[in-house]
């Protein structure tokens, strides 16, 4: 019998049908976290063969305890994940210590350091924003020299746009760089255009047997240091040299069984520059937005993956899917609760959105979804009409 170890089961708690599905087909899901044990979903604990917590996931000798005690009692774990970013250097390391597949320590500069992941993109021959590392204001002169302003300033290794700012000029650069920075940052021209991503699912021989692409309405820089409200909504139709560079950029990394999540401007010219690359899931409600897209189960079919490498979903694109975010700091004309009884069948799901994420992508969150484009674009401006 397979043993997975599924670190930090409890959270997000959209991702629960991954365990419950692995359950359901057999495998041993041995919970590890640091919540209490009576605190988990009911539904949580049925599908976890045992749970073991720990004082403070992040104490990695607590961590070790865990799985050698899991490997005593249960034999050989032969898969361990979270599929959550802020756990991802975790997840690696304890794979290494305990020669589990999948992504290891020798991994994690290149995809977790911008500046390593734009060797990547130009290994696989897809331009990527020119910039680089910089560590003092006379580096940071020669770099405007090169690419003028503005300037995109963010932490080498860092999620979202946290701490991530655009620079304007050359007064905004001296006053970035008077006091020492607190992590590497590396610095970027400025491209304008939108973000498109190409997301999926990586089989256990590399293959791509999923695929989606999603459009962002602003950048998360704007959106997390302005504000905004957001929305994004996943394609009916991927374009074609996205779908191109996304593969590229699989092979490069020599994925398997695993989640992707890459980023990509898509300039006013109509040119594709690489951005950024996670190995997870998109963020947010995005797994569930896949099922709604798609009338699939992405939870079954990773779980599927897993067992017996098989993806059986058949893939046809029938819906786009938005998520639609609001902010409490915002007033908006419709009440909240209004959204599903004025579009029945396409408001689909709403829920508030964990703290965690709310900076970025909102509050209160709506998932929305139509075979028409338009119809979706005009239900969004509903939702985020002001008062």
């Amino acid at each position: 019998m397979m043993n997975f170890v599924s670190f930090s089961p409890h959270f997000p708690t959209n991702y629960l049908p991954f365990w419950t599905n692995l359950h359901r087909m057999g495998v041993n899901v041995l919970g590890l976290a640091d919540a209490h044990y009576e605190d988990l979903n009911p539904q949580l604990k049925n599908a976890l063969t045992e749970y073991y917590r720990v004082s403070d996931a992040h104490r990695y000798d607590e961590l070790v305890r865990a799985l050698g005690y899991f490997t005593f009692h249960y034999g050989k774990m032969d898969r361990l994940e979270s599929h959550n970013e802020y756990w991802l250097e975790s997840d690696a390391r304890l794979r290494t210590d305990f020669n589990i597949p999948g992504l290891h320590t020798t991994d994690l500069a290149r995809i977790k350091r911008k500046s390593e992941m734009k060797k990547q993109f130009l290994k696989a021959g897809i331009p990527a924003a020119r910039g680089r590392v910089l560590h003092s204001l006379t580096e940071a002169r020669v770099l405007v020299d090169e690419v003028g302003f503005p300037l995109i300033a963010k932490p080498d290794i860092g999620v979202g746009a946290a701490r991530t700012y655009k620079i304007q000029n050359m007064s905004e650069l001296e006053r970035f760089f008077a006091d020492p920075l607190p992590v590497e940052y590396i610095f970027e021209e400025f491209i304008q255009g939108t973000i498109e991503t190409f997301d999926g699912l990586i089989d256990q021989d590399g293959q791509v047997v999923f695929y989606s692409s999603m459009v962002y309405s602003d950048g998360i820089m704007e959106i997390v240091n302005q504000g905004l409200d957001f929305s994004y909504t996943i394609l009916r139709e991927i374009p074609t040299d996205l779908t191109k560079a996304g593969k590229k950029l699989v092979k490069t990394y020599g994925l398997r069984e695993r989640f992707f999540h890459f980023e990509f401007f898509r300039t006013w010219e109509g040119r594709l520059i690489a951005l950024e690359v996670n190995m997870r899931p998109p963020g947010g409600l995005t797994t569930d937005m896949f099922n709604y897209a798609n009338d699939i189960d992405i939870y079954r079919e990773y779980a599927n993956i897993v067992v017996n490498n098989c993806f059986e979903a058949r893939v046809t694109r029938p819906f786009y899917c938005a998520y639609v975010g609001r902010k409490y700091a915002n007033h908006y004309l419709h009440d909240y609760r209004e959204a599903v009884a004025t579009f029945p069948g396409k408001v689909v799901h709403q829920e508030q959105i964990n703290g965690v994420f709310s900076a970025a992508i909102g509050d209160y969150g709506y998932l929305v979804r139509s075979p028409d484009r338009e119809e979706v674009r005009q239900i969004i401006a509903w939702i985020l009409q002001k008062a």
